[in-house]
């Protein structure tokens, strides 16, 4: 407005008195004079790289190369002179070895092509999460497109999924802003996703919640809820499209340990869980339910960093789900069961 002191006053926009001057123009007294203040430039968001160590020569890794390839070279061995003892013995032996040795061969190198290829996918959603990360600072539409075609291309198998990529498709060319367009991929592809696994982390908490507070054996505890664990961490990737194999799913595991260790989710004690079930409802608790619901407490937040890790797309639109959602979800199931 303008510099000199006046009352306050209405006026109209389109009145003929009013006029917009800079602040060293003269103007009439009668004139009631504007003056635009200057825009100030905002200082845009640098995004900086992840400070990554400097690869350095591992000794372990080459400790382990060599070993592995000693023992192979010496399976390789064993299993030369073996064909070689059943041809001395009788042709049909040596054949019939060498065709099943023959057979784990293929059926190895098949393996390994399975667990390369999980791996790299794996990769791939991980990569493709920080990329949608850095578009989201960036609002690059080129970037924002072709996450958006990746994601489609991710989800082409997920049949419940199938009218949200059409309706994603067709708006793909409407949208102008990278940001927008992750935004619009999260809601209509990775919403009826989220629900699901949402149910499936539940699920899986209330098993362990109920079978380790009726199980007489803390090992039988252990045992299962690292099979039940696994099996979690499995269905989730398979829902957000991966494809994890044996080595895979060890490394969403120490993933998701990491996670949790880095953020603080293994520290559930009594004062998380009378903040998520309440102080009277701890204290009536026996000893054996408490540990069944603390366990399920465990598992859930577990698959809740299993989720952050196997989705392909951060938490923007969409709200992250936190343990006390699924807290009320623990409880009915344990109403149920007793």
């Amino acid at each position: 407005m303008s510099a000199h002191s006046r009352r306050p006053a209405v006026f109209a926009l389109n009145d003929p008195n009013v006029v917009v001057t800079e602040a060293n123009t003269e103007a009439s007294a009668e004139a009631i004079r504007i003056t635009p203040e200057p825009d100030v430039a905002l200082p845009a968001p640098i995004v900086t790289g992840i400070s990554r160590p400097r690869n350095r020569f591992r000794w372990a890794t080459l400790f382990w190369l060599a070993l592995g390839g000693f023992a192979a070279l010496g399976l390789g061995l064993a299993v030369t002179r073996l064909v070689e003892d059943l041809f001395a013995r009788s042709q049909t032996l040596g054949w019939l070895g060498l065709s099943l040795a023959a057979i784990a061969a293929l059926a190895l190198l098949v393996i390994v092509m399975r667990e390369v290829s999980s791996l790299l996918r794996l990769s791939a959603i991980e990569e493709l999460r920080d990329r949608a990360a850095a578009t989201m600072v960036s609002d690059h539409r080129a970037d924002g497109v072709a996450i958006v075609r990746t994601l489609l291309h991710l989800t082409r198998n997920a049949p419940q999924l199938a009218r949200a990529r059409k309706t994603l498709a067709t708006h793909i060319d409407d949208i102008i802003d990278g940001a927008d367009l992750v935004r619009l991929a999260e809601r209509n592809l990775m919403a009826p996703l989220d629900q699901e696994a949402k149910q499936l982390v539940s699920a899986a908490a209330g098993r362990v919640s109920i079978v380790t507070a009726v199980s007489p054996r803390a090992m039988v505890d252990m045992l299962f809820v690292l099979a039940t664990a696994f099996g979690l961490m499995r269905r989730l990737a398979y829902l957000y499209g991966g494809r994890p194999g044996t080595l895979g799913l060890i490394r969403l595991m120490r993933l998701c340990v990491a996670h949790l260790t880095m953020t603080g989710g293994l520290a559930i004690g009594d004062g998380m869980v009378q903040q998520v079930l309440g102080h009277g409802v701890v204290a009536k608790l026996s000893t054996r339910l408490g540990e069944g619901i603390l366990n399920g407490l465990l598992t859930a937040r577990l698959g809740l960093a299993a989720i952050e890790i196997t989705r392909p797309l951060p938490f923007v639109a969409l709200p992250q789900p936190a343990l006390s959602d699924l807290a009320a979800d623990l409880l009915r199931q344990r109403e149920r069961a007793d």
